[in-house]
């Protein structure tokens, strides 16, 4: 039996006796507490609204089904090491090569996590001379490899196209020589907007640029198959997008999809890539079986588009930001009460988190609500009578 030893929120500080060791660390976690941003992993409690297990493939028969005979035809749970060197296995060039039929793509590279591999594509991939212009909501994990890029970046607000083909414009003008990269998600994480894909993907043609599209969010969830928001333009010369398997496909890893060269390169030259043990060949081999789930059943989207009109028909009268997407926030922007409410929510059976900064700009703290198909119609109108309550007892 699995015991609760969760610590009373927020976490209990370092003791005494390690400050000489680690005082910075503990004074930063005193600042931390004090803004009400200190964080602390908790188990999962009650009915999923948090995970972004969207058609509820991680439990799926089917995967569990498709490891059970990966094993039974010897495919080993380690990959060993690298892929460079013996990590190298036929389930992960199985995998990447129906991954590139699937998404319409040239290549596809497997990797062990969509952190590793957003941030491997942009410290590889632009070089000196070049220039990255991201959306200033871009994910954490691009933020790492903007700090490890060789090249200058620029920040461009949200969803402005024009202002990517403004700010390319501007640094032409100022003596840019190299190539711009536009690095964007298709579906924002935690805001649950789009990104104008068309616009964006005219100005790359226009400016001679590369769009990088983190497709996270929206792979399983939109597009024919469920290919993301992108899939209209997978194979375009000048479009990298990235397929993450461990969301709606219910796995782990992510693949990077496009030229050939551009997974040439990284084998050559991406040192997240060369450096770290391969994935486990059995998850290639269950990211396969996710794919062709996707095709072969529809009805989970068309079911989960369901679920999400009816969570904003309940939620929106709450606060709850529509967005026609299964990330459905309501800002609250005070950090303390963005968690007591979440909390309250999660007392109630209901497994709601609370994101605050750096996560999410200052005063942009939020639940978090996600729809997936491990709830249903019955759950979520509970869940608007419970927001509803925590509402009035947390936001009088």
């Amino acid at each position: 039996m699995l015991t609760d030893t969760r610590a009373p929120y927020p976490p209990v500080l370092p003791p005494a006796s390690h400050r000489g060791l680690f005082a910075s660390q503990a004074t930063d976690l005193e600042r931390l507490a004090v803004e009400g941003r200190t964080r602390r992993l908790q188990p999962r409690r009650g009915i999923d609204f948090s995970s972004n297990d969207y058609l509820a493939l991680a439990g799926s028969p089917r995967l569990s089904r498709a490891v059970g005979d990966a094993i039974a035809r010897g495919v080993p749970v380690g990959s060993g090491g690298s892929r460079l060197l013996r990590g190298n296995h036929p389930e992960h060039e199985a995998l990447e090569a129906e991954a590139a039929g699937f998404f319409g793509s040239e290549a596809a590279l497997f990797f062990s996590t969509g952190f590793a591999a957003n941030s491997a594509l942009l410290a590889t991939l632009p070089q000196p001379d070049d220039l990255i212009l991201h959306d200033e909501l871009i994910h954490a994990s691009a933020h790492e490899g903007l700090r490890l890029a060789r090249c200058g970046a620029l920040t461009v607000a949200h969803n402005d196209a024009g202002a990517f083909d403004e700010a390319i414009a501007g640094w032409r003008r100022r003596g840019g020589t190299g190539r711009p990269w536009i690095a964007v998600e298709s579906l924002y994480s935690m805001d649950g907007t789009r990104a104008p894909l068309t616009d964006l993907a005219a100005i790359a043609e226009r400016r001679e640029a590369i769009l990088l599209i983190d497709e996270a969010h929206a792979t399983g969830v939109f597009g024919p198959d469920g290919r993301g928001l992108a899939a209209a333009l997978d194979g375009r010369p000048d479009v990298v997008t990235l397929k993450t398997c461990g969301k709606a496909l219910g796995c782990e890893g992510a693949l990077l999809c496009g030229p050939r060269v551009v997974t040439d390169f990284l084998v050559n030259r991406g040192r997240g890539f060369i450096f770290s043990t391969a994935p486990s060949p059995l998850m290639a081999s269950a990211v396969r079986e996710a794919l062709r789930i996707l095709a072969d059943e529809p009805e989970r989207r068309t079911g989960l588009a369901a679920l999400v009109a009816q969570a904003e028909d309940l939620l929106a009268p709450l606060g709850v930001r529509s967005t026609a997407s299964p990330i459905l926030p309501l800002v609250i922007g005070d950090p303390a009460r963005t968690i007591a409410l979440a909390e309250a929510l999660q007392e109630s059976g209901f497994d709601v988190r609370g994101i605050r900064p750096p996560t999410v700009p200052e005063g942009g703290s939020r639940l978090r609500i996600s729809i997936t198909l491990n709830t249903d119609e019955p759950d979520i109108a509970a869940l608007a009578d419970a927001l509803a309550e925590a509402l009035a007892e947390v936001l009088p």
